[in-house]
Order: C-alpha cells, then sequence, then structure tokens
C-alpha cells in the first residue's frame, strides 16, 4: 500500500461507504458538499493506493446453517514454519480468519461450522493432523454482540461521549 494521507472529505466519504457501500456518490457529494465527479475521484485516488481494497457482498453464516462460531488459537512445534501452516488453513473452508497473534499460541484463527460435531471433525481430521500444528484451544462464540467495519472518524457525522460507568 502506498503511504497516503486522508483528508478530511476522504474520511468522510468511507464513513459513508463502510456504513452502507451501496449508498449512491450523489447522496455523498451532497453531503460532502462536493461534486458527485470529486467523490468518484476520491474513492479512485483510495482505491489506486490500497486505502479501498475492494467492494463485497457479507453473508450472515447462519443464513448458511453455520450456527456455531469459534475461536481457535493455534500452538504450531516449530515457530518458523508459520508459513507453512498458513497455507493449509487457507484450504480447509471453515477457517474464515486467521491472525498471527503474541501470547502462548502462535495463530487465532476463526472458524464457522454447521454444528458441535462438525466443529469436532475439522478440529480433530483437518487442523490438528495439519503439520507443525502442536496443540489447539478452542473457544466457542455464543453470540456475536456486533460486527462493524474499521472505525472511520467523521467530525460531522458521529459524536463521542466517554463512557460513565
Amino acid at each position: 500500500m502506498t503511504n497516503y494521507l486522508l483528508d478530511d472529505v476522504d474520511k468522510r466519504i468511507l464513513s459513508f461507504l463502510t456504513e452502507n457501500a451501496r449508498t449512491p456518490l450523489t447522496e455523498i457529494a451532497r453531503e460532502c458538499r462536493i461534486s458527485a465527479a470529486a467523490v468518484n475521484q476520491h474513492i479512485k485516488k483510495m482505491r489506486e493506493t490500497g486505502v479501498i481494497t475492494g467492494s463485497r457482498v457479507v453473508v450472515k453464516p447462519a443464513a448458511l446453517g453455520l450456527n456455531v462460531c469459534a475461536f481457535v488459537s493455534v500452538s504450531l512445534s516449530e515457530d518458523n514454519k508459520y508459513a507453512e501452516v498458513v497455507a493449509a488453513l487457507k484450504h480447509v473452508p471453515e477457517v474464515v480468519e486467521c491472525h498471527f497473534v503474541t501470547g502462548r499460541a502462535a495463530l487465532l484463527i476463526k472458524v464457522f461450522c454447521f454444528n458441535n460435531e462438525h466443529l469436532m471433525e475439522v478440529l480433530l481430521n483437518t487442523i490438528q493432523r495439519i503439520p507443525y500444528i502442536s496443540s489447539t484451544e478452542t473457544l466457542l462464540s455464543l453470540d456475536e454482540a456486533f460486527e462493524r467495519q474499521v472505525w472511520v472518524k467523521d467530525y460531522g457525522k458521529i459524536s463521542y461521549k466517554p463512557f460513565e460507568g
């Protein structure tokens, strides 16, 4: 990604797009008080520099019957085999995210399965059989409290109020 300093207009545009990627450019232009052509140019520049990496349809896993979400910490027998393990995990369709993390485990992966039996099968017969994986620890998600894109501060739309517990 090329270094690109976002200006306030870029941030406002991103705040609209992350909230709803289908927001018409004319509506964004009106809110930002610039032309639709200018909005298009900002978006083009952010795509070229890698700030925006694409747009996609987001499917809720439960709509496909994937009712179990698990986070699995993965420990490696040899830390320098990280790339090989990640390459193998990419071939496991149930694994939707993979992060190299600090702490006791080397990787944290997010897995979606149909049920607990499916999860157990994926863990025992697929993930734990990948060479250089020495152990796993699984946490089940009981509920997804919320999900969102990375936060884009828009001074015109977002007001911050500190938590007062």
